[in-house]
């Protein structure tokens, strides 16, 4: 599988050459290839931020080497450009970035920055909003009267009409319910079922991170401690603990249970994995 996206060595150190210099990021590589649904994970002041940012080239790293498409995204401003519009990066609260006078007009900033023309433009608009579980009625809205999860749908959109073929997503759960969360994990899963595209998801929620995603890249103090499919890696729930890492709330149970003499797996992360564990459990008696 080819990667849309390799990052080689790359560290970012902030007020280099002064008393408050700071390495955010420390010699991180790794990939994303094509079509593969990645969760970041790492706690709060892990590096996940700062080291995304460098993926469509907001930030620069300090050393190293970030490849989109097998393209240095720094060779030129043209290879920097392009980047941006392959690798579709969403904030945290992205709805505080909405301005436009209607919904329509939003989801259409990104596309006409494209300089798309306008036909194009319609076709992408319609087929975000459609990709987000909203009606194309709304488009005419202002999007400032729509709920928060609405407009949080509507901010996505956006960056759906660019149509990137990597979409980084960082903590674009925060702050909703658990309904809201919902809503947001379908439309993403509806963005790469109907594209085709990569997804990277930053996140803090090891519970959210184990049930979506194919492969896990766990960030710590701003350097990679381990990467897997999401059972290697939460086999190794002692060491995510121990790091400062949290786990989902059954891995926890499961470690409990293991400390009072059960012989269960390590690597339990999901509900309904736990459930088929305990059942083979009680007919194996």
């Amino acid at each position: 599988m080819p990667d849309i996206l390799s990052v080689q060595h790359i560290s970012h150190i902030y007020s280099a050459g002064t008393p408050f210099e700071r390495a955010a990021i420390k010699d991180i590589s790794l990939s994303v290839g094509e079509g593969e649904f990645v969760g970041l994970i790492g706690h709060t002041g892990s590096g996940k931020s700062t080291l995304v940012q460098h993926f469509n080239g907001l930030l620069k790293p300090t050393s190293g080497t970030v490849l989109v498409d097998g393209q240095d995204i720094h060779a030129s401003k043209e290879a920097t450009r392009a980047a941006r519009f392959k690798v579709g990066l969403v904030f945290q609260y992205p709805e505080y970035q909405l301005f436009e006078e209607t919904i329509y007009k939003d989801i259409a900033f990104g596309p006409k920055n494209m300089k798309l023309d306008d036909a194009e433009i319609d076709r992408r608009v319609r087929t975000a909003i459609r990709q987000v579980g909203l009606s194309e009625d709304l488009l005419e809205v202002s999007p400032f009267d729509l709920s928060g999860g609405q407009k949080r749908r509507v901010a996505l959109a956006g960056v759906f009409a660019m149509e990137p073929r990597l979409l980084v997503l960082d903590e674009p759960m925060a702050g909703l319910d658990p309904v809201g969360r919902e809503e947001i994990i379908e439309c993403i899963r509806s963005y790469r079922e109907t594209t085709g595209a990569s997804i990277l998801f930053v996140t803090h929620s090891m519970e959210d991170a184990a049930r979506i995603a194919d492969r896990l890249i766990v960030l710590n103090q701003g350097e990679i401690l381990m990467e897997g499919k999401p059972e290697e890696v939460f086999a190794h729930s002692e060491d995510l603990v121990a790091a400062g890492l949290d786990v989902p709330t059954v891995t926890r149970l499961f470690m409990e249970l293991r400390t009072r003499g059960l012989d269960l797996p390590e690597s339990v992360y999901t509900v309904e994995y736990a459930l088929k564990v305990l059942q083979r459990a009680k007919e194996g008696r």
